[in-house]
Parts: structure tokens; C-alpha cells; sequence
């Protein structure tokens, strides 16, 4: 009898103190609206913002960065960190007269500021993507000819950034016609952020390209975008005249476990075919993630080899199961 008595004071209790709680919460509610009423700032202050901001509460917009801090920083004269911190804390701060300005950041010669101010800009979707406007502008530079290596190399990076698929042709263009490799490279690149093969398979075009660097990026590229369907391109890169093109051929055909790639994989795990260490490591590695057992011999002879990283690739391949 005295343990019921205790449970229903207890229970009594916690009702009590749960109603208690439940009221004095719709009454801080009910203060707090009262307050956000009050405080709620004239809607007509942010009647530009982007659309993409216009289910939020204007009180919402951040007020760390003040459109003069933003134009301050779009003159380029302050550390990369600070034009990176200015534009991020003001993500949702509407100053359609500070696009101009950070539009010049597109082409800065620091990165980090190129990719901030392009991330920022893709958020101002009515001053930013109407006709000329600033992504026009960026396409125009990038098939400009007349515009420098860098200027065109930034617009395609921009472009990139942007992540418009409006602009995988002008990139397209670019990896197939653009004289600098700088700039062909960066194409490619762009094409990777946009998740593209390219509007004609540029990238498997780019494989074959004069440049190395090129070669290197459409590789890289290739292991990044969600499809690629170009693979018999990267099987071709296995005799390419440079070992980190090769290398990276290796890997890409590992990583997407490309069956038909074995007796060329196999070729390149050893001294006498392939004299880069780095490329016969690779191969040993992508072999063993492909795992046909018809690569068990030339993981068993690479157990031998000069190179210490190769031997310890062919125990970890012999471990997995070749």
C-alpha cells in the first residue's frame, strides 16, 4: 500500500510538473513571437534578395558582412582569407551593387578567392544570369582569343563553379580548340565540377591530348564524374610516354575495376616493361582490387621486385586473395 501511494504521488508529480513546463513554454513561445514581430525588419529593405532565400525571415540575412565590407574586400586588396570570410558570412546579404565588384574576383590570382567569389555570385540567380550579365560575360571571355591565358583559364574555372550545365558546350569548345593547355586543362577540370563528360565526350577526348597536364586532368577527371564512358580511352593510356599519365590510367582502370584492363595491368607489374616503380606499384595495387586470379603469377613475381613499395603492394594483393 505504501509502495501504490508513493507511485501515484510520484506520477501526480510529474503530470503536475509537466503541465507546469507546458505552460510556462507556450508562454516564453508566445513572448518569443511577440518579439520577432517587433523586431521583424521592413520587407521592403529585402525585397531583391535571391529566390532561393525567399521562404527565410529577413531577420534571417546574415549581418556579419555589411555590403561596404563586401565591396571593400571585392577591390582585391586584403588577404584571400578575408575576401573568403567577408563572402561567406555574407551568403544572404542582398547587394545587387556589389556584383560588379565581385565579379573582378573571378579572375584574382588567388584560388581560394576565385572559388569563393564564384560561389557567392551563383547565389545572386537575377544579377548574375540574366543576358549580359555576369555569366554571359564569363562565357564570352573563355572563347575569346583575345583575352589572356589566365583570363580565359579563370572564366573556364568560373564556368566550372557555377554549375550551370548551360555551359558544358563553351567548356567543350575549349578542350577541343583553346591554343593554351593552361586553359584546356582548366576546361577539363570545370567539366569534373559539373560532373560532365562534355557535350561530345570531352574528356575521353582530352585523354590524347598533346599536353600532359591535360592528359593528367581528363584522367583525374574521369575517376571523379558519375558515368564515364570513355574507358577504352584510359586502356590506351597504358603505353603513354609519360609515367605519371600512366600511373594514373592504372589507378583509374583499378578504381573502376575494369576486367578487360588485366594482361595490360599485368604488362606494366614488371622491371623489364615498366621501369617506373610508382606505375608497377600502381599496377600491382589495381590488379588486386580487380582481382582476376589470372593476375596471381605477376603478383607472385612482383613479390620480388627491386622496389620495396612494389613488394609490399604484391603482399597486400597476395593477402586480398591473388
Amino acid at each position: 500500500m505504501i509502495v501504490m501511494k508513493r507511485l501515484r504521488t510520484t506520477r501526480l508529480t510529474a503530470l503536475t510538473l509537466g503541465a507546469a513546463l507546458l505552460f510556462a513554454g507556450s508562454l516564453i513561445t508566445a513572448s518569443s513571437v511577440a518579439q520577432d514581430e517587433a523586431e521583424e525588419p521592413d520587407q521592403n529593405l529585402y525585397a531583391g534578395r535571391a529566390a532561393v532565400y525567399e521562404n527565410l525571415a529577413p531577420k534571417s540575412l546574415e549581418h556579419i558582412t555589411s555590403p561596404e565590407r563586401i565591396k571593400l574586400v571585392a577591390t582585391g586588396q586584403v588577404a584571400p582569407t578575408e575576401i573568403w570570410r567577408a563572402l561567406e558570412h555574407g551568403e544572404r546579404v542582398e547587394c545587387l551593387s556589389c556584383i560588379p565588384d565581385v565579379a573582378t574576383l573571378l579572375y584574382h590570382e588567388d584560388s581560394r578567392a576565385r572559388e569563393i567569389s564564384a560561389w557567392w555570385l551563383r547565389r545572386r540567380i537575377f544579377g548574375v544570369f540574366g543576358v549580359g550579365q555576369v555569366y554571359s560575360q564569363v562565357i564570352q571571355t573563355l572563347g575569346d582569343q583575345s583575352a589572356t591565358e589566365l583570363q580565359r583559364a579563370y572564366a573556364a574555372e568560373a564556368v566550372g563553379e557555377f554549375l550551370t550545365h548551360a555551359g558544358v558546350p563553351a567548356l567543350a569548345t575549349a578542350v577541343r580548340t583553346d591554343s593554351s593547355e593552361l586553359v584546356r586543362a582548366s576546361a577539363v577540370t570545370a567539366l569534373r565540377r559539373m560532373n560532365s563528360e562534355g557535350a561530345d565526350g570531352e574528356l575521353a577526348f582530352a585523354m590524347s591530348d598533346s599536353a600532359e597536364v591535360v592528359r593528367l586532368a581528363a584522367l583525374d577527371a574521369s575517376m571523379r564524374v558519375h558515368s564515364f564512358t570513355g574507358v577504352e580511352e584510359i586502356v590506351l593510356r597504358l603505353d603513354d610516354s609519360s609515367a605519371a599519365v600512366r600511373r594514373s590510367a592504372v589507378e583509374a582502370l583499378g578504381m573502376m575495376r575494369v576486367g578487360d584492363a588485366v594482361y595490360g595491368l599485368i604488362a606494366l607489374t614488371a622491371e623489364g616493361t615498366e621501369p617506373d616503380a610508382n606505375v608497377r606499384k600502381a599496377a600491382v595495387a589495381s590488379l588486386a582490387m580487380i582481382g582476376d586470379p589470372a593476375a596471381s603469377d605477376a603478383i607472385t613475381q612482383a613479390l620480388n621486385d627491386s622496389d620495396l613499395f612494389v613488394r609490399n603492394a604484391a603482399k597486400m594483393a597476395r593477402n586480398s586473395g591473388l
